[in-house]
């Protein structure tokens, strides 16, 4: 299908972290008309000014067509807006949407990898209410910021709406940037959110070996998987399996400098939790999303026990030998084995009476002569 192409179009982008600003500059590569805001006019004074963010992504310097604005600037004319700020600063931004003059038409992109409070939704299930499904959308995939800037990513455009996932998807490849595209945006920012929750949980439980690192992940992904089955459309296997969920979590399994690793790796060395993002020097999505997730998985049904003791972790109510001691003897609901009388179940009756009709001569070749 031909669609409309988005260069030419005006993108904001809110929130001047290090994912927000280097989404903002591959935009403005790809050929958008893009404007990065920031939360204070000092900051947007300084970064329009020095033409780099030296506190997050020192050393990237911004393409002279980026500009920089306060976020009392507005979005009158904006055809996309990027949201980059954490989720639980998400109900903030949207309240504040309609002041700012957001169009009627305008696009809404997600780029949090956690949940919304109080009841840990995903983030485009929050936009969406307000603002309908085809006008909402998320960014995925393994993306870390510095990287992406000059090496590239694997990101996933996703959208239930396919012209908007398609546009999305067009401008980070024009970008140089390697981006799928996808219907599955809960699916994703669900992958999103596995991936910081399996990151974390390794991370606090690696100094007891690789092996008893990898279980917690896998527990962890396993769990938000069968949540993420139940949804209303399912998520895709695709999403949690492909670069959202599994090549995100190799990513930051791989990356020193990832902040949900190394927050994990500081729970294991007895940290408080209140002191972790201090340490580390940017808010950690995981510490916050972790306990969301753990509350809809319970609400939902789902056996979660590693993602629940994760939670209990985060909150200093389960100490850390009692972790290691669920992550070594968590138990995964049974597998469930296929029998031939239910895969003949699942076919259609003429393709059952082939079935059966085999097999009733193949029993018979096996009787003796009479």
């Amino acid at each position: 299908m031909n669609f409309p192409t988005p260069f030419g179009r005006r993108a904001v982008v809110i929130g001047a972290g290090s994912f927000g600003t280097a989404v903002a500059v591959l935009l403005a590569r790809g050929g958008l008309r893009t404007t990065l805001q920031t939360r204070t006019p000092e900051q947007a004074e300084r970064l329009a000014e020095d033409r780099e963010n030296s506190v997050y992504l020192a050393g990237v310097e911004f393409p002279k067509e980026l500009r920089i604005e306060h976020m009392g600037a507005g979005l009158a004319r904006a055809d996309y807006v990027f949201l980059g700020v954490p989720s639980r600063g998400l109900h903030e931004v949207i309240d504040g949407l309609a002041a700012a003059g957001l169009p009627p038409r305008a696009k809404l992109v997600s780029l949090a990898k956690g949940l919304v409070p109080p009841d840990g939704v995903a983030p485009t299930v929050m936009l969406r209410r307000s603002f309908g499904a085809a006008r909402v959308g998320c960014i995925g995939g393994p993306a870390h910021a510095r990287e992406m800037v000059h090496e590239g990513a694997g990101l996933v455009a996703a959208s239930e709406d396919e012209e908007l996932a398609h546009a999305l998807a067009q401008v980070f490849i024009r970008a140089g940037v390697v981006c799928e595209e996808s219907s599955d945006p809960v699916g994703v920012e669900l992958a999103g959110a596995a991936k910081n929750a399996a990151a974390l949980a390794a991370g606090a439980t690696e100094r007891q070996g690789l092996n008893a690192a990898g279980a917690a992940a896998g527990h962890i992904f396993a769990e938000v998987w069968r949540f993420a089955a139940i949804q209303d459309p399912p998520a895709q296997a695709e999403s949690m399996i492909g670069l959202a969920g599994t090549g995100d979590l190799v990513a930051t399994a791989l990356a020193p400098q990832s902040r949900n690793r190394r927050a994990g790796e500081l729970l294991g060395e007895g940290v408080p939790t209140a002191e972790i993002p201090a340490r580390i020097g940017q808010a950690v999505e995981a510490l916050e999303s972790v306990p969301l997730l753990a509350g809809a998985l319970e609400r939902a049904g789902v056996e979660a026990p590693v993602t629940r003791g994760l939670a209990a972790l985060i909150a200093g109510e389960l100490p850390l030998d009692g972790w290691i001691s669920l992550v070594r003897t968590a138990v995964p609901p049974p597998a469930r084995f296929r029998r031939p009388a239910d895969v003949v179940a699942g076919l259609g009756w003429w393709a059952r009476l082939k079935v059966r009709w085999r097999t009733w001569r193949e029993r018979r070749a096996e009787l003796p002569p009479a």
